[in-house]
């Protein structure tokens, strides 16, 4: 307990609260069903991520999705920042994907936080994020699997922050990654099978 005293703080529990509602708005659901696309958990692979949405082949709801659920998680890490400090922070922006993924107005069900993990790494540090989003990039432009490319890029991530000699962006950057391979093990068994989808490719349902 007094390794884990510094951390049990008023303003970190208001920066894991505040973050893990925001990370909660489901965008990817609210998008579609504004755009009169219906239930994003109908179609596809049912996550309600940017890359689901672009399987209706609306790019542009897609793109809004994918912006959105991006700048979430940069927004929860930024205004804990300015409010609370840099540690804060750090768990709002945690909290915000862990939301996205278990989201409070889904029964705590939700996408896998690529997109929002990404987001708190650029606003956190941002060369560490735009290093995250050029190797998902780079991975994604070869082998055009969305999945692929999020693995990589997120499990790469804490050796990037610490390279760049943030340690404690590193701490959180490997928690995500973790978090990610977990909530990607059926994506993980299609890439070994075969049996993956690949980017853009729009759903049969």
């Amino acid at each position: 307990m007094e390794t884990l005293s510094p951390y049990l703080t008023h303003s970190n529990a208001i920066a894991a609260m505040c973050g893990y509602l925001l990370g909660s708005v489901p965008f990817g659901l609210v998008l579609t069903r504004l755009a009169g696309m219906g239930d994003i958990r109908d179609i596809g692979s049912g996550n309600i991520g940017a890359t689901n949405v672009l399987r209706t082949g609306n790019k542009f709801i897609a793109f809004l999705t994918l912006l959105c659920d991006t700048g979430k998680g940069a927004a929860a890490g930024l205004g804990a920042v300015h409010f609370l400090g840099i540690e804060a922070g750090l768990i709002s922006g945690f909290m915000a994907v862990f939301g996205h993924n278990f989201s409070v107005w889904l029964k705590f069900k939700g996408g896998k936080g690529v997109a929002t993990t990404l987001g708190i790494l650029i606003a956190s540090a941002w060369m560490v994020g735009v290093s995250a989003c050029a190797t998902w990039l780079l991975v994604a432009g070869i082998f055009r699997y969305s999945s692929l490319a999020s693995l990589l890029s997120l499990s790469a991530a804490p050796a990037i922050a610490w390279w760049f000699g943030r340690p404690d962006v590193a701490v959180m950057a490997a928690g995500l990654a973790l978090l990610a391979i977990l909530r990607h093990h059926k994506n993980i068994g299609n890439l070994m099978q075969g049996t993956e989808i690949k980017i853009g490719k729009k759903s049969s349902k």
